[in-house]
């Protein structure tokens, strides 16, 4: 069994020794590397293809570990992986229309509300909304600007993780 993976390495010395040494390790091979170092993300590090062999126990062991030590893999076999945001929203949320907000966040590319808690109070603007959101490898950021943009349009004091 074979998996082509995309990992996201640092731009920094030993970063791709790093990575390859687990699949070593754990008993997969290393069929295929492709590291273009003048290939940035949009988060500033280096996208780096690999393909690897081995039974499909060795290959999510393989998958596990590199997970585990940090590795970040952005794609399995072209399916580009999915990055979960945690959000709270503080404010009159059911006022401002909770529907809207979800809405307003599915409607972007590669993103979706996987879930949502909502405290409500006895003064309206002190309720507060906990929502969990997937989104494709490296929309973070836009999502998270997408989140400020909406809090402060309804005026909800926003936290996002960091």
């Amino acid at each position: 069994m074979r998996l082509k993976l995309v990992l996201e390495l640092l731009d920094v010395p030993g970063q791709l020794l790093d990575a390859l040494n687990p699949i070593g390790r754990l008993g997969a091979n290393i069929v295929a590397v492709i590291h273009q170092r003048d290939v940035k993300t949009e988060r500033g590090t280096i996208p780096v293809q690999i393909t690897i062999e081995g039974d499909e126990e060795t290959l999510n062991k393989v998958l596990k570990k590199l997970e585990s030590e940090g590795i970040q893999i952005i794609r399995v076999d072209g399916i580009l992986r999915k990055e979960k945001i945690t959000t709270i929203l503080i404010g009159n949320i059911i006022d401002q229309d909770v529907k809207d907000t979800v809405n307003t966040l599915n409607q972007l590319e590669g993103v979706r509300v996987a879930d949502l808690d909502l405290k409500m109070s006895d003064y309206p603007e002190h309720s507060a909304s906990k929502i969990i959101i997937e989104a494709d490898y490296g929309r973070k950021k836009m999502v998270t600007s997408k989140i400020k943009e909406i809090g402060s349009n309804k005026g909800f004091l926003v936290i996002n993780e960091v």
